[in-house]
């Protein structure tokens, strides 16, 4: 586990929000400008799907967080401003998705964030 930067952000406040039943914990952690990077099958690096503003982020977790699936975070390091971290998620047909998460803060909040996720076809 890694140290906190603020009061705001921490590895433990990272994985209750991850590890929670809502995105309501984790929203708790972007700041409202903040960005979000996915880079998959799907949208690779050279195309990612962005998502600007808490508004946009909110909508993707929620999906998220819709479906039957548990999540755990695997691995946390914070270190100053930045932070990685990493998350294994499972269906309950036995389907794994691994994602692997570095991200900036500025005032204890998420500002950017780049994730790079895979999962079983």
């Amino acid at each position: 586990m890694g140290t906190s930067t603020s009061p705001a952000f921490s590895a433990d406040t990272l994985r209750r929000g991850l590890e929670g039943q809502s995105a309501d914990g984790l929203m708790s952690l972007y700041a409202d400008d903040a960005e979000l990077r996915v880079v998959d099958r799907n949208t690779q690096p050279s195309h990612p799907m962005v998502m600007h503003g808490r508004d946009e982020i909110e909508a993707m977790l929620n999906d998220v967080y819709s479906r039957d699936m548990t999540h755990k975070m695997e691995e946390c390091i914070v270190q100053g401003d930045r932070a990685a971290y990493s998350e294994s998620c499972l269906y309950p047909d036995g389907v794994r998705v691994l994602s692997e998460s570095m991200i900036r803060l500025r005032d204890g909040k998420i500002v950017e964030q780049t994730m790079i996720q895979a999962w079983d076809e």
